[in-house]
């Protein structure tokens, strides 16, 4: 943390010549206080905007809308469908929030697998013959 340096000027009684206030003294101690702070906070910005772009690459969203079919009889299902992103993502830690927008059946739960860093599959486990879905992925940058 920065030690803030009091800085107070001489005063000299114009009349006596005597000294009523004794200045702050202009020192390397002083002056190397006073860059080091300087440092401390230059250092501090560039990590708030490595932080900042960091922050804004974890919430960056992609939506994409799909519809997935099953052609075959509940217990089975071939609705399985692979989804490329339009940005390549640095890691596989992004979400993959899902929103059944129609469905003819019963979709059942909606599952997100093998996620790459440029895709992943995603398919309902349930007896319905088509679902849309919309999608939405965060973070991953």
């Amino acid at each position: 943390m920065y030690n803030r340096t009091e800085w107070k000027d001489k005063v000299v009684d114009s009349s006596t010549g005597a000294v009523i206030q004794e200045g702050t003294l202009q020192s390397a101690g002083n002056f190397n206080n006073m860059e080091i702070g300087i440092e401390d906070a230059t250092v501090a910005a560039a990590f708030l905007m490595i932080a900042t772009g960091q922050l804004s690459a974890e919430v960056a969203v992609e939506e994409k809308t799909i519809t997935l079919t099953n052609t075959q009889s509940y217990p089975f299902n071939n609705s399985q469908k692979t989804v490329s992103l339009s940005n390549t993502r640095t890691t596989t830690t992004y979400s993959v929030d899902v929103e059944v927008l129609e469905h003819s059946g019963d979709v059942g739960d909606i599952l997100i697998s093998d996620k790459l860093l440029n895709g992943f599959k995603v398919r309902f486990d349930g007896s319905a013959k088509s679902a849309t879905v919309k999608l939405i992925i965060k973070g991953g940058m």
